[in-house]
């Protein structure tokens, strides 16, 4: 039995090249990847009670969900915090900018060159906060694939996660509600 153990040992070594002496010669040295992941949140419940004004705060169930927000992203080390320059996305985003003291950096999405974003974040924990139809749009760019309409005007609880391993995307999405 254990003629035949060795034999097969043996056969299987001859025949993959395999010796005990290079058996590390062969093998490549990789480098860890490279990974940047990204959090998009629309903004928290606004104030609806004005309907002409176009930039409103957020009401307080609004502000409820920024500060739970802020506890979801409490386990999260993250590195940058974006937001448009709206009252309501400043304010999802304050709580979050407090616990980790974080400035928040402004972006417009209408401006926003991807491929630029992608890099000044790389290798980063990124959260994102934006608009109904700003956050899918973002994510689909970052994706490079047209995967997510402009989310429902009453959609505050989605976040999106986006992870990027040495320049492959990879995304799904969580309703926190």
């Amino acid at each position: 039995m254990r003629t035949t153990k060795f034999l097969i040992a043996f056969t299987f070594f001859a025949l993959t090249g395999i010796s005990c002496n290079d058996s590390n010669k062969d093998m490549e040295i990789t480098e860890d990847p490279v990974i940047s992941t990204f959090y998009f949140i629309r903004h928290a419940e606004k104030d609806r009670t004005d309907q002409e004004n176009l930039d409103p705060e957020l009401n307080q169930d609004g502000l409820n969900r920024a500060i739970k927000w802020a506890e979801v992203f409490d386990a999260i080390p993250l590195d940058v915090i974006y937001s448009t320059n709206y009252e309501r996305t400043s304010m999802t985003a304050a709580p979050t900018s407090v616990k980790k003291n974080i400035d928040v950096k402004y972006y417009d999405p209408s401006s926003m060159d991807i491929e630029a974003f992608k890099a000044e974040n790389e290798g980063l924990n990124v959260l994102v906060v934006g608009h109904s139809n700003t956050t899918p749009d973002f994510v689909n760019k970052m994706l490079n694939n047209q995967k997510y309409d402009s989310m429902d005007d009453h959609d505050n609880g989605s976040l999106f996660i986006v992870r990027v391993i040495d320049g492959e995307a990879t995304d799904f999405r969580l309703r926190m509600d």
